[in-house]
């Protein structure tokens, strides 16, 4: 069964042409959840797919609904059709010797040698053929750049490119990950404005079809800090005087009834957010502390689930709190990896979060370590690459404080508020 698995992910990753899935990052499998989904209208969460490709730690073998939902993906009816069009060695079929009255005669040895002969004529004429072929067929050169218009948000960004060679009409430009951000662009235009509503360091590409044959980073600043309160398409934006204070950051509840926002049954999600406003610190020397406190938990909020997160140019480091009896629900995002609550234990992050609650993690020379009010509660090692800080975010369900914020490198404190 395991070899089955194997060789349908080999099928999969060759369709998505992606590279090795050794290096994939949590954007690609965040992407990729999104086109099972699109094509499958089966959804598939990404610590799913993390785990059916051994990037998290997991005995059991997937379920049938998983195996089925992949196949679909990957062209065929379902699992049971993809085995049987790709039986493995052991399924296969074994080819029995010719009982000895099937020996060929000499008439038939020459009969044989003639098709033989044929056959390697067809082989090799068709291969200088296809050879002729692959050599003159041209090479697509795809191109894609683009420049922000301001420091601060909303933020337009245009886009130029060039897709004029490629194979279909179907061409895009996407935001981020999300495949929600996609647009349909004209195959023989050369340039496309979009809107950025929330600040981050992004991964913009340029599709043909689904597949992306472009991609660049993008880093969208924010003018010093900028709270807003979640909304689709367009978040709630929050003036400075309702959430910056001379101690610390916070919104009531007043602020967000005023802006017409609903708190029940569903709690709405405050942001605070900081982004492209101090030098890059470098993730395999830093140090970070913050102090938070979320003080709702009306109706569905009961959990009060917040995130303190730095914004990297690479994957981001999202650090969940919540109070213990959720931990359950809870996903630590560290660079490349991610840990998910349901399959480790996170309870170190359950606290009372209701009480300013001191939120660290700081690099040593292998790892990254994160401590709830100074005590470790997990590690993680650090990315074999050169990771940057560029940005600082905080979530809250509800409604949510901070204060005492500190990022250090190399020892020195970069960036101070509150």
């Amino acid at each position: 069964m395991t070899s089955d698995i194997k060789r349908l992910l080999a099928i999969i990753e060759l369709q998505l042409d992606w590279g090795e899935p050794a290096a994939w990052q949590s954007r690609d499998f965040e992407n990729l959840s999104h086109l099972i989904f699109d094509k499958t209208k089966v959804s598939l969460s990404e610590s799913t797919l993390r785990r059916v490709w051994g990037r998290v730690e997991y005995k059991h073998l997937p379920s049938a609904t998983t195996l089925d939902t992949l196949a679909q993906f990957a062209g065929f009816e379902s699992w049971r059709a993809f085995l049987k069009l790709h039986p493995n060695e052991a399924s296969a079929t074994k080819i029995k010797s010719l009982p000895d009255k099937s020996i060929a005669t000499p008439r038939t040895w020459v009969k044989t040698a003639r098709i033989a002969a044929l056959l390697i004529i067809v082989v090799v004429a068709g291969f200088w053929v296809t050879k002729g072929f692959l050599t003159e067929k041209k090479t697509v050169t795809y191109k894609f750049s683009s420049q922000r218009l301001t420091h601060g948000i909303p933020n337009s960004v245009i886009f130029d490119y060039d897709a004029a060679g490629a194979p279909t009409d179907s061409v895009f430009i996407q935001q981020s990950w999300d495949p929600r951000t996609k647009t349909a662009v004209k195959k023989a235009g050369h340039q496309f404005t979009s809107v950025y509503y929330e600040p981050g360091y992004y991964q913009a590409k340029l599709l043909v079809g689904t597949t992306i044959v472009k991609e660049h980073k993008l880093m969208i600043p924010s003018e010093g800090w900028l709270g807003l309160i979640e909304d689709r398409p367009i978040p709630v934006y929050l003036r400075p005087v309702d959430f910056m204070h001379k101690d610390g950051l916070s919104v009531s509840v007043n602020t967000i009834k005023q802006k017409n926002m609903s708190l029940q049954p569903k709690p709405t999600l405050v942001r605070y957010y900081n982004v492209g406003n101090f030098e890059p610190v470098p993730v395999s020397d830093f140090e970070y502390n913050a102090i938070v406190k979320n003080d709702y938990r009306e109706g569905e909020a009961a959990c009060q689930f917040s995130t303190v997160s730095l914004i990297t140019d690479s994957g981001p480091i999202i650090i969940p709190i919540s109070v213990k009896g959720c931990v359950s629900e809870l996903t630590l995002f560290s660079v490349d990896w991610v840990i998910l609550g349901k399959t480790a234990n996170l309870s170190g992050f359950g606290v009372d979060v209701s009480n300013w609650v001191k939120v660290s993690c700081r690099s040593t020379t292998k790892t990254i370590r994160y401590y709830i009010n100074d005590k470790q509660v997990f590690e993680f090692k650090l990315p074999a690459r050169e990771v940057k800080i560029v940005g600082i975010a905080f979530s809250f369900q509800g409604t949510g404080s901070v204060k005492n914020i500190e990022l250090k490198g190399a020892g020195k404190t970069v960036f101070k508020g509150f």
